[in-house]
């Protein structure tokens, strides 16, 4: 199928699966953690209780509630014992507590509400001046009566949409703000929006059809891509592949020519892998600290291959820092925890 479609399936335990597929391809994908597993997830805001300041870590430790731990970093930190709000910001390492930020943010499909972030935002994809000049003004009627520390993004989906339904998504965050009181015992107060929610918020476009069935994925074939995307191996044109293996430590990928050992087999099998490689560690919900291993090239195509890795990832959506060339010549990554490993999500 051509163009864009999202499809949607219910998992047996409860939840959903939820698959962006861009000309038959799987671009995207999202699927909810078993139910009773406790662990908090991105998004999630907790109001939390502070403990003593960690100075060697350069953080402190917060109680969430029932048990949940949370590390919030950072030069200033809130004194022990009275309680803040705290929203989750990736997914923590094992044996490790959950990270969090003390500035919660509120998403919608087309704004973002920023306490602490005062002022009126449109995207900077919307180049037509009148547009823009509409939207900030929408934006400041709807927060007419605001808090003053509050500020509002109106996102890219804001472009077109009826004003009516941003005024709607702007309201609605406003009185949810309103809701979460920071004084209290520590505990969740807004769960993270689940897959089913996250990929009609964050992935549907004017047009684009959704397919909400429990015989979604099977029908596509998507459950038999999960599958594949478990196994280390990923084919790359021309012959070669890439082993991607997550560690406790880091992810390690190693790129291969297969049975062609030239130099431009090695070049165009690194090309190949630096285009597929943030697509692969998206749909593997993967993030840490990556090393690549790339095939022997010859040294001056390392420019090559790290602008092809670069341009990938401008559209990926998950920060990831290209840290250079190691003096093994292994490229280093840096990626956001922003995902639950596939590898720890189950279907049933």
């Amino acid at each position: 199928m051509r163009g864009r479609q999202i499809l949607i399936e219910p998992l047996p335990k409860g939840g959903h699966a939820a698959a962006l597929m861009v000309d038959g391809r799987l671009e995207d994908l999202l699927v909810d953690p078993d139910p009773a597993d406790p662990t908090p997830r991105p998004e999630a805001i907790f109001r939390a209780i502070p403990a003593r300041p960690m100075k060697g870590l350069g953080g402190v430790m917060l109680d969430l509630g029932a048990g949940r731990t949370g590390f919030l970093r950072g030069p200033k930190l809130p004194a022990p014992g009275r309680s803040l709000l705290v929203q989750v910001t990736g997914v923590a390492e094992p044996g490790k507590a959950q990270p969090v930020s003390a500035r919660p943010i509120l998403k919608a499909r087309h704004a973002i509400l920023t306490p602490g972030a005062p002022g009126i935002n449109v995207a900077r994809s919307l180049r037509d001046p009148d547009r823009r000049a509409a939207l900030e003004a929408l934006g400041t009627a709807a927060m007419a009566g605001a808090e003053a520390d509050l500020g509002l993004i109106l996102r890219t989906a804001a472009i077109e949409a009826p004003d009516d339904r941003i005024a709607a998504d702007i309201a609605a965050l406003r009185a949810e703000w309103a809701g979460l009181a920071p004084a209290g015992a520590p505990g969740l107060l807004r769960p993270a929006p689940g897959a089913r929610d996250e990929a009609l918020r964050e992935w549907r476009e004017p047009g684009d059809p959704v397919r909400d069935a429990p015989t979604a994925f099977t029908e596509a074939g998507i459950w038999d891509e999960i599958d594949a995307l478990r196994r280390p191996e990923v084919p790359l044109a021309g012959g070669g592949f890439m082993a991607i293996e997550p560690t406790r430590a880091l992810v390690a990928v190693d790129v291969n020519t297969g049975g062609d050992t030239s130099p431009a087999a090695g070049l165009k099998a690194n090309l190949a892998a630096a285009t597929e490689l943030p697509r692969q560690l998206r749909l593997r919900g993967l993030g840490g600290q990556i090393v690549v291993d790339f095939a022997p090239m010859p040294r001056p195509e390392r420019v090559r291959v790290e602008r092809a890795l670069a341009h990938a990832l401008r559209t990926d959506g998950i920060d990831t820092t290209l840290v250079g060339w190691s003096p093994l010549g292994h490229l280093e990554l840096q990626r956001k925890r922003a995902r639950q490993p596939l590898a720890s999500v189950a279907r049933t």
